[in-house]
């Protein structure tokens, strides 16, 4: 009797044991954006985020059946209260209006409010929206008080509607106060089997210096454009980790590199791919506004190779492949105005990024968008004007540059 007891369990284990298999939640990071504290007239007033609801449009990059929201009160220096949030599918990407059928109300720990301590994220709870590659989602939430220090992303390139009152629900925001910049999201994120995503760590050159709201150009962009055509990469997600100014080993207008690494790399489920595209606001800055010694030269190159390194050592640790894009050109810069020792570094360094067990994979920015009669100089007509930041044919050539194939799992 017993035997046959045993034998009935062991079998029911094993009956069930597929189906649990298959109801397995496989979350990936589909959207992503850095966080930092906004300085000067990136703060949004007061009175803006004081009973006030925030409607942001994000465009996710790979699709999922299931979804959730990251909220971010990272740099708070006290609670954040979300009174309520939604998302849904935008309308119009370039507007405040939604798809009334695709409405979610969304919920933390099955409340429909949440307290975020200071320095946290924090996940919604998955909701039932099926959502497409490339689909625009409308984040909205509702804040019954302002913070003391906000969390947020200026570089958005996108507008974001703020209104009065509690209005996440509504299918509309009819005279809404607009905004290029993100506040409180830090990322979307899909239930999609079989997905993964790479990362892209970087400065104003990824964030989209340049870039005209709503148009969606970053270079990052045009990969994914490129990925999704392509079999062996269409279900690998692109997140943008990229900050103006941002630096490797100092803080600038966000955290350095180095500081924000475990938050946007290491805590996004789903990473699978590393490509770190930062160093040339080091050199620039170095001798910027006083020119700099020999010795502070070689320091700076060594110490930027000493970032690079521990990154690498993070990434693989957590079996992520981790890939290095050279340093492209600023010669042309009259912001940076570099000389012969800053160009020196550059070549310094990219020599060490070339060199084959550095990194896993290299991309070569440098020569796919040098001048080849003039390699200090971008190419012209790669080259937006101003010597450092890329053209809009710069940003489509940078991304034609990644070869898929290191991104093929």
């Amino acid at each position: 009797m017993l035997k046959r007891m045993l034998l009935a369990m062991l079998l029911l284990c094993l009956g069930t044991a597929p189906a649990h298999a298959q109801s397995r939640e496989h979350w990936v990071g589909s959207w992503a954006t850095s966080q930092m504290v906004p300085t000067a007239e990136n703060i949004a007033p007061t009175e803006d985020l004081t009973d006030a609801t925030l409607r942001q449009i994000v465009r996710i990059s790979i699709g999922g059946k299931q979804l959730r929201i990251r909220f971010s009160n990272a740099f708070g220096t006290a609670p954040l209260e979300i009174g309520a949030a939604s998302v849904a599918l935008s309308a119009a990407h370039d507007s405040a209006r939604i798809q009334p059928a695709t409405l979610r109300r969304l919920q933390f720990a099955g409340h429909p409010s949440a307290t975020i301590p200071a320095g946290a994220d924090y996940w919604s709870d998955p909701v039932d929206l099926p959502v497409a590659a490339g689909a625009d989602l409308a984040i909205s939430l509702y804040l019954p008080t302002a913070p003391d220090r906000q969390t947020s992303h200026p570089g958005a390139r996108a507008h974001i509607h703020l209104v009065h009152g509690q209005q996440v629900e509504a299918a509309d925001l009819p005279g809404a106060k607009t905004s290029t910049r993100w506040y409180f999201i830090g990322g979307v994120e899909t239930d999609s089997p079989g997905a993964s995503a790479l990362v892209i760590l970087g400065d104003s050159i990824t964030d989209g210096y340049g870039v005209q709201p709503n148009t969606n150009l970053r270079w990052p962009d045009r990969l994914i454009e490129r990925m999704r055509a392509n079999a062996a990469t269409r279900n690998m997600a692109v997140l943008n980790a990229g900050i103006g100014g941002n630096r490797l080993r100092l803080d600038g207008a966000g955290p350095n590199a180095l500081a924000r690494f475990d938050r946007e790399v290491l805590s996004v489920p789903g990473v699978t791919h590393l490509l770190i595209v930062e160093g040339i606001n080091d050199l620039g800055t170095l001798t910027r506004d006083a020119p700099a010694t020999p010795a502070q030269h070689a320091a700076l190159v060594r110490e930027m190779i000493g970032v690079f390194q521990q990154m690498v050592a993070r990434a693989r640790a957590h079996g992520i492949k981790a890939i290095g894009g050279t340093i492209m050109p600023d010669g042309g810069s009259e912001y940076y105005h570099p000389d012969a020792a800053n160009e020196a570094g550059r070549a310094a360094v990219n020599a060490w990024i070339r060199t084959p067990g550095n990194f896993d994979a290299v991309v070569d920015f440098d020569k796919a968008m040098r001048d080849p009669a003039k390699p200090t100089l971008l190419r012209a007509e790669l080259d937006s004007g101003d010597g450092l930041h890329p053209s809009m044919a710069g940003y489509k050539a940078m991304a034609d540059a990644v070869p898929l194939a290191l991104l093929a799992r």
